[in-house]
């Protein structure tokens, strides 16, 4: 089957950008199709029809062409989302859109494999885009002007986003074979030294994939341990359950952990940034924190040291949710502390705060034989400290057969 790039648009508003792009792909011999996703009943000229689209809603194309926009942009939403991935012919996706347009065909790019390339063209690119990308690898692009017709600004922006997509799609990645197993594992600027030592450790056996616990970094991991990509977890830097608890920048989902429990992938974590909430330049933090400890992180990040009651109410979380997980869970505690800035004679060292949370968690985690709690008199970015988490994954993976390296 021809592989084609597919693109998304409303095409009653967006007909000469679409085309455009399609003009521009073809000139890079790449064949498109333009994809209306418009939520009006008027037929557009396109090579699949919104009426085509919209019959892949639950209730039918009339859910999407009800009449009200804001009911009728996430009902074709939905229907996007389930049209996509039955498209064979799949080879690349650019999306094209204001604010209504991008949160029409922004669920349905998320949902696509990663790897597979995927544009985003969008007039809200320059603000906050979480929401638009969420834990895939959509790249957006701001196009300056908005996207009402073709002139000097849109046509060299649009055509920049068409070559990109066709080097993408002409030359494709290739992955080599690979026989380590893939293990996720998350970091922060404060844990690096031990998640540089594990991998030292693992690297031979496994493939280790790092990712940055910024909120999506946590949630792109337990996404690709659901797909399977993962096989298992070293979760170092839980720090994303600070922000969750105290409001700042870089939150967890509520569903964290949940992937681990109806997975039962091998687990093994520990403190990792606990003593500490994201937060943005120094002004935005809010007014009811303003007697708390900082440290000014960078010009963009400001860090909050977490109290007695936050470490309490983060070790119960965490106990809560590691309950519920089956498979093999280690849970690894520094009695020395949590990250770089909670050391003796360093800003955020709180003992009472970290005994909190050790305490909490204690208190709810239900211990069996698969479901451990392991404290040891080291502090989290020393060496020892990182091999030993290091040596009971891979433990857990011969234990439990889970592919174990030979």
């Amino acid at each position: 089957m021809t592989p084609h790039v597919y693109l998304l648009g409303t095409a009653d508003t967006k007909s000469a950008e679409l085309t455009y792009l399609r003009s521009t792909l073809v000139e890079n011999g790449v064949k498109a199709l333009i994809v209306d996703v418009s939520t009006s009943s008027t037929s557009c000229p396109a090579d699949i029809s919104a009426q085509e689209v919209a019959a892949h809603h639950p209730d039918g194309a009339a859910a999407v062409f009800c009449g009200e926009r804001g009911q009728a942009i996430t009902a074709m939403s939905v229907a996007l989302e389930r049209f996509l991935p039955g498209c064979a012919d799949l080879a690349g996706v650019i999306g094209i859109g204001g604010s209504g347009g991008t949160a029409i065909v922004a669920p349905a790019m998320q949902a696509l494999p990663i790897g597979l390339p995927k544009i985003l063209i969008s007039t809200v690119a320059s603000g906050n885009i979480k929401p638009y990308v969420g834990e895939s690898d959509i790249a957006m692009i701001y196009p300056v002007v908005d996207l009402q017709g073709l002139n000097r600004i849109s046509r060299p922006i649009l055509a920049n986003a068409a070559n990109a997509m066709a080097g993408m799609v002409r030359h494709r990645y290739m992955p080599a074979p690979e026989t380590r197993p893939a293990i996720g594992i998350t970091m922060f600027g404060v844990t690096t030294p031990c998640v540089t030592e594990a991998v030292r450790v693992l690297e031979q056996d496994f493939e280790c994939l790092v990712f940055h616990a910024t909120g999506s970094g946590g949630n792109s991991m337990e996404r690709l341990v659901a797909q399977g990509v993962l096989r298992g977890v070293l979760d170092i830097t839980t720090t994303e359950f600070c922000d969750f608890v105290a409001g700042g920048i870089f939150p967890c989902e509520a569903s964290r952990l949940d992937v681990i429990a109806r997975t039962k992938a091998p687990y093994v974590g520990s403190c990792g940034g606990l003593d500490m909430v994201n937060f943005g330049a120094m002004e935005t933090v809010p007014e009811r924190y303003r007697d708390r400890v900082f440290v000014r992180h960078n010009p963009f990040i400001t860090l909050m040291r977490t109290t007695v009651e936050e470490c309490r109410e983060m070790g119960h979380m965490i106990g809560e949710r590691l309950n519920r997980c089956d498979g093999p869970i280690r849970f690894f505690y520094p009695e020395g502390g949590f990250s770089q800035l909670d050391r003796p004679h360093h800003p955020f060292y709180d003992p009472a705060a970290d005994t909190a949370f050790r305490d909490a968690l204690l208190e709810t985690l239900q211990q069996t034989a698969d479901r451990r709690f392991i404290s040891l008199p080291l502090a989290m970015n020393d060496p020892a400290f990182a091999r030993a988490m290091a040596g009971e994954l891979i433990d857990l993976f011969k234990e439990n057969d889970f592919h174990a390296p030979h």
